[in-house]
């Protein structure tokens, strides 16, 4: 749930951050999405200035959207507010207060994962070669070298079957968190499943991250952990997994993207990878990044490392992110290619349960403005929560601005139509159930009634850049917009 508007986060700019960052006397430097300074919480002694900017690393990064910061070194995090607090503690001669221990449920959510981590065996060390080359098999790695598998970490977990990836702190190496993905078959098609410990929100692993140099300037960011086991394998490149592919890029990682010179984002195979990894390229800052182009002959790495492609080749081909104002066709020639090579995916993401809308929306595409109208109790609000669930179970980031019924009640009719039954009669069930909402990719603003249109589009915007949201529903327009003056400029 969104910050509620009685005490909204208060925005800053980037001339802010800048006016008081040299107010203070504190050095920095321009980043890529994020301003580098010497950390706060660093050093024992306090009483000293800070150090110059030529002796001191750079290891506190403040995002320059939000304000959020993060230091690296000591993994010290928190908001614009609390960054200001403790540069005025600092000048008391108050040492700043350190990362607070983690919250109960975190570290419980550790401590399973240490469990599981001891349970689990090194891929390469199961009983015997038959098992490993049938376990390699069936999740299609049977190209990835028991070295790759090793440097990596990877292990496997017989009693779930599923295949084990770890997260290390970046700054003690110590396990923060897994990601368990097992297999499942229906007919001929492979579907993959994951489970993250801790829950979702809070699982923030670059896969890959412990094995980056200092004086790695190039990366490859994937959308998948096997991705990246097959593109390290295949190229040597640096390459990092994102959490959740996909489906977004948490600001909180940033910071750890900040040393690379060059980005190649190669999320997948599909158009929404495509437009997902337009999406992270403006976060990351265009000019340094470029973009694999999803086609026939540019599959997903570990689908392009089984079929024998070049992967490098691959690399040298992708598309710088950003172009010039002014283009010429044959700029434009591939990306008009692909979209005729996929004309199914080009119609957006479609609707697994109305299939007769599929007929006249085609699905659903970005920067599209559908308005559904009906009488009062005609159930609209009923028809939009089934219509946007429906998409969020497929990974559609999904913002809901409900001013017209609470978000609780709200949320009572999108579980019920996730569960496809009456959970008030069999109440069990519920936390089995309200586990699995927890993981879609949806947000709900806490606004109510007759809103300061600014103050809703701030959030949206907010809302956008935190959690990559892709579709935002308003119900309703008239709630929002009071009924008072419906003049037509609004």
């Amino acid at each position: 749930v969104l910050p509620s508007p009685e005490g909204p986060v208060p925005s800053v700019s980037i001339t802010e951050i800048r006016q008081y960052l040299r107010a203070q006397g504190i050095p920095f430097h321009d980043g890529y999405s994020c301003l580098h300074t010497p950390s706060l919480f660093t050093s024992g002694r306090e009483d000293q200035p800070p150090a110059p900017a030529a002796s001191a690393p750079y290891t506190l990064f403040i995002d320059k959207m939000t304000g959020s910061f993060l230091c690296t070194a000591t993994l010290a995090e928190g908001t614009w507010q609390d960054f200001q607090a403790n540069v005025e503690l600092r000048h008391r001669g108050v040492p700043p207060a350190s990362s607070e221990e983690p919250e109960e449920n975190t570290r419980r959510a550790r401590e399973d994962a240490r469990c599981i981590w001891d349970r689990a065996l090194p891929l390469w060390e199961l009983l015997d070669e038959d098992e490993t080359n049938k376990t390699k098999e069936m999740f299609g790695i049977s190209l990835v070298t028991d070295a790759t598998l090793k440097r990596f970490g990877v292990r496997y977990l017989r009693t779930a079957k599923s295949l084990v990836f770890p997260w290390f702190s970046p700054r003690d190496a110590t396990l923060k968190g897994l990601k368990l993905m097992r297999v499942e078959k229906k007919g001929d098609a492979t579907a993959y499943v994951e489970e993250t410990l801790p829950r979702f929100d809070s699982y923030r692993n670059l896969f890959g991250l412990p094995l980056i140099g200092r004086r790695d300037t190039e990366l490859v960011l994937t959308g998948w952990e096997l991705d990246a086991l097959a593109l390290h394998q295949a190229t040597g490149v640096a390459s990092l997994a994102l959490p959740r592919g996909a489906t977004c890029l948490p600001p909180a990682l940033l910071p750890y993207l900040e040393q690379f010179k060059r980005i190649t984002l190669w999320l997948g195979e599909d158009l929404r990878s495509w437009e997902a990894a337009k999406l992270f390229a403006r976060k990351l800052s265009l000019k340094r990044c470029s973009l694999v182009r999803p086609g026939d002959l540019q599959p997903r790495p570990l689908e392009a490392l089984n079929q024998g492609l070049n992967l490098t080749k691959i690399l040298r081909a992708a598309l710088p992110a950003s172009h010039k104002s002014i283009v010429s066709f044959r700029q434009l020639r591939e990306e008009v290619f692909g979209e005729l090579v996929n004309t199914e995916q080009v119609a957006g993401v479609k609707w697994a349960r109305f299939p007769e809308l599929n007929k006249l929306l085609k699905g659903h595409r970005r920067g599209e403005l559908t308005i559904f109208t009906g009488p009062t109790g005609s159930g609209k609000t009923t028809f939009i929560s089934e219509y946007a669930l429906d998409l969020c179970m497929q990974g559609v980031c999904t913002l809901w601005g409900s001013f017209e019924i609470n978000n609780v009640r709200l949320a009572k009719i999108m579980l019920t139509q996730f569960a496809a039954q009456r959970l008030e009669d069999q109440l069990e069930l519920y936390d089995e159930w309200a586990d699995r909402f927890e993981d879609l990719p949806l947000y709900f603003m806490t606004f109510h009634g007759q809103q300061n249109i600014k103050t809703v589009i701030d959030t949206m915007q907010h809302a956008v850049y935190m959690y990559d949201i892709t579709h935002v529903v308003v119900d309703n327009l008239q709630f929002m917009m009071g009924h008072e003056h419906l003049s037509v400029d609004r």
